[in-house]
């Protein structure tokens, strides 16, 4: 079991086999249903509560994960997946059991990065931003290759709460098409540095969004970033998670070529 041991309120990050093989099976049903569950703009689902707890990977977000978020989600796939006169009926889906087992077949993530330039990439990532209800006012701020290496894209972050409070906070998106090098420590500590001069208005998030990978020691550095509440918040997205988005909206990946 993927929690044998760990306590309900655990910050220590949890990383084994099970947690990644529940990891790909969501990215699988991602792929499977496309845009999931529906209009993601009606979604009252916790899909992107699943996402969140399983990116900060914490033993308090897995318990989560298992206590409310699959369950809840679980329910909604059940609901809506198949049309009142589909013929072909479908077995449940656990992904307890699917992490203690062995899967067979593969709906596979994986796009044709190569396919992009700098430029490609950026666009990209602009019409991606552009489609998340929550992203307002998205921006191109400079030319690809720019001297500065970055601040390529901003937006504002539309944050909602449950007595009907509204607020936003600015939000600048770096692009790093690197497909032969992972993103290090160096270039994150680099674009945070190269945030003072963004203000104002006040920067509250970084995204450094990436066709490759990072590094160990730039996660762990975005992860200590975060952890001390200083301003900006990191957000550290990598091809994966990209991945991820685009086989929510298929349509933006086929409109750039990556399908």
């Amino acid at each position: 079991m993927a929690l044998k041991g760990v306590a309900r309120g655990s910050y220590e990050k949890l990383h084994n086999d099970q947690t990644e093989q529940i990891k790909a099976a969501v990215g699988e049903i991602a792929r499977l249903l496309g845009d999931f569950p529906g209009d993601a703009a009606n979604d009252t689902s916790r899909w992107w509560d699943l996402h969140r707890h399983m990116r900060f990977s914490q033993g308090h977000d897995w318990h989560d994960i298992v206590d409310f978020d699959w369950p809840d989600v679980r329910a909604v796939i059940t609901a809506n997946f198949l049309g009142d006169s589909d013929p072909l009926p479908v077995s449940d889906i656990d992904l307890g059991q699917a992490a203690s087992g062995h899967l067979t077949g593969s709906a596979t993530l994986a796009l044709p990065w190569e396919r992009l330039d700098d430029d490609g990439f950026e666009r990209l990532l602009y019409d991606l931003l552009r489609s998340i209800p929550e992203h307002a006012n998205v921006q191109w701020l400079m030319q690809t290759r720019a001297p500065d290496r970055g601040r390529d894209l901003s937006m504002d972050r539309v944050l909602k709460d449950g007595s009907g409070g509204v607020r936003t906070e600015r939000v600048i998106v770096q692009a790093k098409h690197w497909r032969s090098r992972s993103v290090n420590a160096a270039a994150v500590v680099e674009t945070l540095t190269a945030g003072k001069l963004w203000s104002p208005p006040l920067v509250r998030g970084i995204v450094i969004a990436t066709s490759g990978r990072f590094t160990a020691d730039a996660v762990s550095w975005a992860e200590r970033h975060n952890a001390e509440g200083t301003a900006p918040y990191i957000d550290l997205s990598p091809e994966s998670r990209l991945e991820t988005l685009l086989a929510q909206r298929p349509h933006i990946a086929a409109a750039h070529g990556l399908k």
